[in-house]
């Protein structure tokens, strides 16, 4: 088995049993905001143009690139199509001509010649209704684990797939906290690091339970090239930083005692045999070192390079007038009549106050979900609050975006404010701006279980084994410390004496435990 790494998580897979590009990624995504780090726009993709199969994780755009797919792939390519409940990604490259597919069952193998496939789907709402979903690829010489940054809850369904030669996972931010919030400085900083910290120790987490051989680290981080934004890449001086890159990740293996991390950089090439595995490494300017050599050096080069294209983008926001508050009336008030759950879920109204410079003025718009209603504020208390440019508004209502997370927020260009704990509820609903997808979410939520059914010991308690945020296995995810137990897999925190949800503060969302003594809480 032969891989070559495109950047980012993408990857050509070549095998006994034929060829597989994985999430080729390499056009700036979410308005310009992320690019593709290190740089791949310099490799010769000719050589990964004609796969024999097609695999795209999810639909977040900087895994499902549609631009650089149309013009660059062979749409002969057969896709290996994870088991989604909604068929949006199959329509999606439907549309760019690809017409053969492989449907697989979640987790289940599917045999394709000398070549083994199977596919973890994940499907619940905060995956995003369009959903997410990690790879096992097999044939004689080698098998291997390409979680991309999906965050598997099932650790029995990767287990029964391995064991693995390599492991190719995220250990970097893809999200926009802390950075957005107006929290405190002082409290910003504190926030970052602990988010820094428990990404890379999640990552950690699964490399351990898996056990491979070989560990790559994946799936980021993008870089920010626009001055807005420049700051946020990690350029070793700021602990808070969410963005670290490989070398950092690969230091933190090394310091849990971890072997077999290796660098990969676009056009590093891993091959495996039965006796291991040979890493060769680009030269060059896209050697390692003079990427990681001098990292800002790097960056600034790369900015000059694309400041053209990147003032051609912002030029092209904003061209047509829309009248947004009846725009997003007749659009959003249908959704919130059919999702009664959501609105309780969320249960008070959120501001939008989009910003125009040019004139100098602001729209403030309210999304009133306990009563149901998109219209003008009218000065009341608002707990949740964003705030970004009217004219990326007007694009989003002229596109008719109906997954807001996966092109505005993943930009990082809005500042968000909130009283009280995170909502998974808001950024679902922003997730879900259709009817097919809403109705996806509300279903999943009406047929929720309230308490699993299966206990495990934890300290003095018995605990419900599944999660109730997102139902991953907390006998092999969950961490007690101090009587509170956290969630690895998106770090939900409880309090076992009473099961009160530290993270978020809905009923929903209690843990249901009992002490050794019987009483239940």
């Amino acid at each position: 088995m032969r891989v070559t790494f495109l950047g980012h998580v993408g990857m050509y897979v070549e095998t006994e049993g034929g060829s597989v590009l994985c999430d080729p990624w390499f056009n700036p995504a979410y308005f310009g905001s992320w690019f593709p780090f290190p740089r791949n726009d310099r490799l010769d993709v000719e050589p990964f143009s004609h796969p024999d199969y097609l695999y795209i994780s999810h639909l977040h755009r900087d895994h499902f690139d549609p631009d650089w797919l149309g013009v660059h792939v062979d749409k002969s390519a057969t896709v290996l199509l994870p088991a989604f409940e909604l068929d949006h990604l199959e329509r999606a490259l439907r549309g760019l001509g690809f017409t053969e597919f492989v449907r697989t069952e979640n987790a289940k193998p599917v045999s394709l010649g000398a070549l083994e496939v199977a596919i973890i789907s994940m499907t619940s709402p905060a995956d995003g209704p369009a959903g997410d979903s990690a790879l096992v690829l097999a044939d004689s010489s080698a098998r291997i684990l390409n979680q991309n940054d999906a965050r598997p809850r099932d650790m029995d369904d990767l287990e029964a797939l391995g064991p693995f030669d390599a492991h190719f996972t995220q250990f970097s931010g893809a999200i926009w906290y802390p950075m957005v919030y107006d929290f405190p400085a002082a409290e910003k900083h504190v926030l970052g690091m602990r988010k820094r910290a428990d990404q890379m120790e999640r990552a950690v987490h699964y490399l351990r339970d898996i056990g491979a051989r070989h560990l790559f680290p994946v799936a980021g981080p993008p870089c920010f090239l626009d001055d807005d934004l420049f700051a946020a890449n990690d350029l070793g001086d700021d602990p808070s930083n969410i963005f670290p890159d490989q070398t950092v990740f690969l230091d933190v293996l090394d310091d849990e005692g971890i072997s077999g991390g290796e660098l990969l950089v676009p056009g590093s090439i891993v091959e495996f045999t039965r006796d291991g595995c040979t890493l060769i490494q680009p030269t060059g300017e896209l050697a390692p070192d003079f990427i990681f050599g001098d990292k800002r050096a790097y960056l600034e080069s790369y900015q000059t390079d694309y400041a053209d294209w990147l003032q051609e983008e912002r030029d092209s926001w904003g061209k047509k007038q829309v009248d947004v508050v009846g725009a997003l009336r007749d659009w959003f008030e249908p959704l919130l009549e059919m999702a009664p759950l959501t609105r309780a879920g969320i249960g008070a109204p959120v501001l939008m106050t989009l910003m125009d410079k040019k004139s100098d003025t602001e729209l403030r718009v309210v999304i009133d979900f306990p009563s149901g209603e998109v219209r003008e504020w009218a000065g009341e208390e608002c707990p949740f609050h964003l705030e970004f440019a009217r004219e990326l508004a007007e694009v989003l209502i002229d596109d008719r975006t109906e997954d807001w997370v996966n092109r505005l927020f993943l930009s990082c260009r809005f500042t968000a404010h909130r009283d009280g704990p995170y909502n998974e509820y808001v950024y679902t609903f922003f997730k879900s701006l259709s009817v097919e997808r809403m109705a996806y979410c509300e279903g999943y939520y009406s047929s929720r279980v309230e308490a699993g059914t299966e206990w495990f010991r934890c300290g003095n308690y018995k605990v419900q084994r599944r999660c109730p945020h997102l139902r991953a296995d907390l006998e092999r995810f969950g961490v007690e410390r101090d009587g509170v137990l956290e969630c690895r897999v998106h770090h939900w925190q409880f309090d076992l004496e009473t099961g009160r949800c530290l993270t978020s503060d809905d009923d929903e969302h209690r843990l249901h435990t009992e002490r050794v003594d019987g009483s239940e809480k």
